[in-house]
Parts: C-alpha cells; structure tokens; sequence
C-alpha cells in the first residue's frame, strides 16, 4: 500500500528529546500503515541513533535511515528524494507532536489543494523552563498568532511542524543542498511560492521541547549560527531581510510590544523579560552574521 505521508526527521545529538519525538509520531491517530517514516541522522556521537532503534522495534511504521555530514540543505534533499508519500510532515528530533497533528495537516491540504506548504502551531502556555517559555512566546508564529497578520514574504515558516505537498517542493527542485545551516526551508518556501503555491498556516498543535531544557549559552549559540548562515542565504536572496528592524534597539522596542499584547491574554509578569532576551538574541544573531563576513570558515554545528 503507498503511504500517504512521509515524516521527514533530521537529527544530530538529539539523545535528551528523541524518544519523545518518536513516541509522538508512533502515537498518531492516522493509520501507520499510511505513514513511512525517513531519518537523516547528521552523524550523530551520542545515543541518538540508539535510541531510534529501540523505540522502532515494535513499531509498525516503515523506516528508513539515511546519514549524511552535509548540512539541513543536503538532508532534507534526501527525505525529498526518497519519499513516497503525497506530504512531507517535518519532525525535528525535539518535536512532540500531538495526536491528532498528521490527520490534521494532511486533512487541510486535501482541502486546499493550491497550498504547497502548511505550518501547524504552538500552543500558548508556560513550560517549567523561563527561558524556554520566553523563546516559545517569541517564535515568529506566536508573534503572527498573537498580532493577527502574517506576510509571507517576510515571516518564515519553518519546518518544523510544517508539511509539504510533495509535489510542490519537487516542483521546485527540492531544497539547496549548498545551504548548510538555517535558512535552507525560508528559502524553499520563497521558490516554492514564486512557483504559484500558497503557504499556510494551520490549528495542528505540536511542542517545540528542545527548549523546556534550554540555557542562555544554548540560545546564544542557535543565534549566532542563525547569524552567520543568514549571511550566506542573503547572497542568494539579496534583500530579503531589512536589518534595522533585527538590530538591539529595535528589537527591544519589539520585545516591550510583544509583550503588553502578550500579558493582556495571559496575566503573566514572565512576559516582561521578553525585551531582554529579543535584544540578547539580537545581539547573538548580529555576533554570527558579522561574523561570517570576516571568516571563511564553517563553524560546527
């Protein structure tokens, strides 16, 4: 029987939050006879791969392991390249989906057959961590969830808890496999609507729980490497970001915003650190992306 969805996971040492990942796509209220499941592992040095294994043992799901040392470009080419399914529902090795995300996802894109790519949602809630509640109330789709309004042209998806129409992304020609960092998905949903599908968002929930362990070095790290690949993904998509708006100031000024908007639903004093980590993470982003003019070198990952 041809699956109907493909989950695509990329992992790299993701040995604290991939059991859950996994349990989270096994758990799926959608048939797992219509479901393969594809992994690109990064060369992983910890349990991770482990792990995989002993979590697929009794499952019925097909799998298939991929490895590569690359980048995302190169690995998620892979999962393009191997899937069968009509979708490609992407999981990240610190992903929690909940139960009923696939049938969710793939039930909107049957409905709306113009639309290439289709991005879930986090819920609004507090996690044990402060500043894993901090980065989840700043991710872009909280920030469109919370203002109302999204221009794809400058929010980014991204693919995690996002599923692709196979045939939109092949359409295109997959993903830059020379993107080896960030940005290789804002880039594929920039071709893939310039090629005339839609993108969209939807009510699917999942959990981003990398961060509920998250410190301030973890956050400074993710945003200087965001930085410095940027970099590298502007010399294809030249003035795509305006970096007024991302500089300490400015993001301060986004941060106090976001945050009024944010205590009137929630009543939540936690909120008002908000600005700090906009501009710390201003600061990393800025830190990388300077960076990466100055060396030519890769930094590890």
């Amino acid at each position: 029987m041809k699956p109907k969805v493909t989950i695509g996971m990329c992992v790299k040492n993701a040995e604290t939050t991939i059991k859950e990942a996994i349990e989270s796509i096994l758990n799926q209220d959608f048939p797992q006879e219509l479901m393969e499941l594809i992994i690109v592992d990064g060369n992983s040095t910890d349990k991770t791969l482990s792990i995989l294994m002993s979590c697929l043992k009794k499952a019925n799901i097909k799998t298939s392991i991929f490895y590569e040392n690359e980048g995302l470009g190169k690995a998620r080419q892979i999962v393009v390249e191997n899937a069968k399914g009509d979708y490609i529902v992407w999981v990240d090795g610190d992903v929690i989906l909940s139960k009923n995300f696939v049938w969710k996802q793939v039930e909107f894109m049957e409905q709306n057959p113009k639309v290439g790519i289709a991005k879930g949602k986090l819920p609004l809630k507090m996690l044990k961590n402060t500043l894993a509640t901090l980065e989840m109330l700043s991710r872009p789709s909280m920030v469109t969830a919370i203002n109302k309004s999204w221009n794809p042209h400058s929010k980014a998806l991204g693919t995690a808890g996002s599923i692709y129409r196979l045939k939109a992304i092949e359409h295109v020609g997959g993903f830059d496999k020379n993107l080896r960092g960030y940005c290789e998905d804002w880039d594929a949903e920039i071709r893939v609507q310039k090629a005339g599908w839609l993108l969209a968002r939807t009510d699917a929930e999942y959990l981003d729980y990398e961060r509920c362990g998250l410190t301030w070095k973890d956050l400074w790290k993710r945003y200087w490497l965001r930085g410095y690949y940027t970099h590298y993904f502007l010399h294809k998509n030249p003035g795509l970001i305006r970096h007024y708006r991302a500089f300490p100031p400015a993001a301060l000024v986004a941060g106090i915003l976001h945050a009024q908007k944010l205590f009137k639903i929630l009543r939540k004093t936690i909120v008002f650190l908000l600005p700090l980590q906009y501009v710390f993470k201003s600061a990393a982003w800025y830190t990388g992306f300077i960076t990466s003019h100055l060396h030519r070198y890769e930094p590890k990952t």
